[in-house]
């Protein structure tokens, strides 16, 4: 390929480095531009067509899958609780009815989740203030609640005033019975109408993501520094918080919370999934 190369979209979170830390590495050749940072960024910059390839908010495919192709296999969600998507509070779920919960502008899928969580559930009504969570926290008006995501929710979730926890991957597979899929890959349609891609970008970060799950001992060296878990609930965070496969029952997990999202109005409609 001539010209640029192609740039790949990356979520600057621990989440996700068990697929890309391969291809930072140089373990596995590429020739991709490696972008980083926060969800709503890469959502934005895919939109635009600065990037050709990346991890991608699900409900950003749904709000505009008429730019998009999936990739196969790949996602990033929880069968179970996830420790990194949290709804933290002073008070007790049922007492947040008419409260304010402060969100992060760097998530639309977590705030979606929220939204069904709380009123389609819980029946609660909340108002959600867009803000930055941890200035937040050391102002002299902190929030009663707030949805905290990535490694800042790991950092928080062990805050001495807010001991009230939402789990939300927990709570959807309570509701549901089904994964929770909170992040999805897609390739820019244009970019393949424009035949930018020799081959398929999703067999380079499906083998990123099995590289990293079986080297998992390097995957926790790299993780550990500064890093408020522990290297055993690292392990479990991997193993058994967060699933990176899009199998069948993710994909049904998938398409029921684009169900509610539009039952709730939140997207105009069930986007149908198409693949690269």
């Amino acid at each position: 390929m001539s010209g640029a190369p192609l740039r790949m979209g990356r979520i600057g979170y621990l989440n996700v480095l068990p697929i890309y830390h391969p291809l930072e590495a140089g373990i596995l050749p590429h020739d991709y531009e490696l972008v980083s940072g926060p969800p709503a960024l890469l959502n934005d910059m895919m939109a635009r067509g600065d990037l050709q390839v990346s991890s991608c908010s699900c409900f950003e495919y749904a709000r505009r899958p008429e730019r998009y192709y999936l990739v196969r296999d790949l996602s990033i969600g929880s069968r179970g609780p996830v420790m990194s998507v949290l709804l933290l509070s002073r008070l007790p779920l049922e007492r947040l009815d008419g409260q304010e919960i402060l969100i992060s502008g760097e998530t639309h899928t977590s705030v979606a989740l929220l939204h069904l969580l709380l009123e389609n559930r819980h029946g609660l009504r909340t108002r959600f203030v867009t803000g930055q969570v941890s200035p937040a926290l050391r102002s002299p008006n902190p929030p009663q609640a707030f949805l905290a995501i990535g490694d800042e929710a790991l950092r928080l979730r062990g805050h001495p005033q807010y001991p009230y926890h939402l789990d939300m991957a927990e709570a959807w597979r309570e509701w549901t019975g089904l994964p929770f899929i909170f992040g999805l890959w897609v390739v820019s349609r244009q970019a393949a109408d424009d035949r930018l891609f020799h081959d398929d970008p999703g067999d380079l970060l499906r083998r990123g993501r099995d590289w990293g799950l079986a080297n998992m001992e390097v995957i926790l060296d790299l993780t550990g520094h500064g890093c408020p878990l522990s290297r055993e609930e690292l392990r479990v965070y991997y193993r058994d918080g967060l699933v990176y496969s899009l199998g069948e029952e993710e994909l049904r997990g998938l398409r029921l919370f684009y169900d509610k999202l539009a039952g709730a109005g939140m997207i105009p409609a069930v986007p149908e999934l198409r693949f690269f």
